[in-house]
């Protein structure tokens, strides 16, 4: 059996993973990679003679399935947790604490925000549950026009924006409150009088001391790289997947490269038995233009977000606040009314107890929203001069760094508008009627590294079963 995996980030190595284990030794697997590197939106680099990640930088611990793998590949050990380190906010010209008591920035109890808000905000928000009980329509609705409709404007901008910014690169005008808030939406669907009490209902009665993030202590690229040794498969760098094209017979013709004539024919095609796409929407949307046109046109669909990091390493004497990190409004303005650059950054420092030791203080600046090219359309110069300005202003760090490192993700987050989930269906619909193909990656059920795992935990299985019926 022969099976094409067509991307490299972690959609891709997890499901060359699981298929290997699902088809055994025999099976020939080619992982197919545009770029020269493995691991997406995973990247760990060398900084300060440590490894440090410059991507994703974590992944939720309370979601199973990334936990599970890194343990199945045997990098349990190396499986780590945050410190106690609380993560703050900038408000009102002001750092706070993040207050507890919320989710993605919504109160359980108007006294959770009484001191990040003005007092007009505050009051937006003790008004809330006395407000009709909302109703939502059985589709999807846009999230950020209903929560200011209900809590108004302060609270979106000031607390909920920034941390979805964290995760989607977007605020919450272009989400969808299904899309990105299931449970909240579920809660409401189930008869809560408020979004208030829609809050309440999906936080837990005590905390709970299970930690909510994960990384590895070597690196994420860690996991990148045990993946694709025990994928076994095949490793084609440096060429896109031009095309795809259905064969008579059954499988998959696979075109590299921009032109085919740029290369040795044994280099420039590939048949396969079958495919699994795990690229981002834009590249699923063009290989599907002829096999799957109707989920190519949804994919087409999905709007992106590009985002840059800015990795700091600072003089071993530099003092971080007593903070994982913070977070920026966005209309938050510096002492010179500027608006910062950095959406948050990460002390990674002070986050994390194996970056605490050595020889330089190593912090992440991150910069770009959704709809804000403008940020990113500057030299990586410029980029670590304005975040460093915006360090400067938040903490008083103006030191040198040793070493600074830019890596930019052009169209990195895909956007989960109020159309999304209705476009997934028809995409998933329209890839299920065509024999030896699947699809997996984050443009489908989830941004995160667990989201991802999952489908392309899915994914592969759906593959193998097929193929075993032929």
């Amino acid at each position: 059996m022969r099976v094409a995996v067509v991307g490299g980030g972690i959609s891709g190595l997890a499901a060359a993973y699981r298929l290997r284990e699902l088809l055994g030794p025999g099976a020939e697997l080619t992982l197919c990679e545009s770029t020269e590197v493995l691991g997406g939106k995973i990247r760990t680099e060398r900084l300060a003679g440590r490894p440090f990640d410059v991507g994703a930088e974590a992944f939720l611990a309370r979601r199973p399935e990334a936990m599970r793998l890194a343990e199945e590949v045997g990098l349990g050990t190396e499986l780590v947790h945050p410190t106690g380190a609380r993560a703050t906010i900038r408000a009102g010209g002001h750092t706070h604490r993040l207050p507890p008591g919320t989710l993605m920035g919504l109160p359980c109890d108007p006294a959770a925000v009484a001191g990040l808000l003005s007092e007009e905000g505050r009051r937006a928000v003790a008004a809330e549950p006395r407000l009709p009980p909302p109703v939502l329509p059985a589709g999807d609705v846009p999230l950020g026009p209903l929560l200011r409709e209900r809590f108004g404007d302060e609270l979106v901008d000031t607390l909920v924006d920034p941390l979805l910014g964290g995760v989607y690169a977007g605020g919450s005008d272009g989400l969808g409150l299904r899309a990105t808030l299931p449970g909240l939406a579920a809660a409401v669907d189930s008869g809560a009088a408020s979004l208030t009490a829609a809050v309440a209902a999906q936080l837990p009665a005590a905390p709970s001391p299970a930690p909510v993030f994960a990384t590895l202590t070597g690196g994420l690229g860690a996991l990148v790289q045990r993946l694709a040794e025990r994928s076994g498969a095949r490793l084609r760098l440096g060429l896109p997947v031009r095309a795809l094209t259905r064969l008579s017979g059954g499988g998959w013709r696979l075109a590299f490269g921009a032109a085919a004539q740029e290369h040795a024919p044994e280099q420039a095609e590939l048949e396969v038995d079958a495919v699994l796409l795990a690229v981002p929407a834009p590249a699923a949307s063009k290989l599907l233009s002829a096999a799957a046109p109707l989920a190519a046109t949804a994919l087409a669909e999905v709007e992106l977000a590009s985002m840059a990091v800015v990795s700091l390493a600072l003089p071993p004497a530099t003092v971080l606040p007593d903070a994982s990190g913070v977070l920026i409004g966005v209309t938050e303005r510096r002492r010179d009314g500027e608006p910062f650059t950095a959406k948050a950054f990460t002390f990674s420092a002070r986050k994390w107890a194996h970056h605490r030791d050595g020889d330089a203080v190593l912090v992440r600046g991150s910069a770009g929203r959704f709809g804000e090219n403008g940020t990113l359309r500057v030299t990586d110069a410029e980029l670590v001069r304005r975040v460093r300005a915006d360090l400067a202003e938040l903490t008083g760090i103006g030191a040198e760094p040793l070493r600074t490192l830019v890596t930019r993700w052009g169209g990195g987050l895909p956007q989960y508008d109020a159309g999304h989930l209705g476009r997934v269906a028809r995409i998933e619909r329209a890839v299920a009627e065509v024999p030896a193909l699947e699809l997996a990656g984050a443009s489908l059920h989830g941004v995160g590294i667990p989201a991802c795992v999952a489908t392309a935990d899915a994914a592969a299985r759906r593959l193998a079963r097929s193929q075993r019926s032929l």
